[in-house]
């Protein structure tokens, strides 16, 4: 089951961020202009490897 969409904290409220969902299994990327629109899915390693090349930026 997935669960809400959730937008960061930082979000200056100006609609220019993404929003993300999680399962056991994945992760769901969106853009938080356009919730009809496209979603991308990563896998728990793929969000994982991505994350920590941020940390490292």
């Amino acid at each position: 089951m997935w669960s809400q969409w959730r937008r960061s904290s930082r979000s200056n409220g100006a609609g220019n961020c993404v929003e993300v969902a999680a399962s056991a299994v994945a992760f769901r990327v969106r853009d938080s202009k356009n919730a009809a629109g496209p979603e991308l899915a990563f896998s728990d390693r793929a969000m994982s490897a991505f994350l920590a090349d941020l940390k490292r930026s």
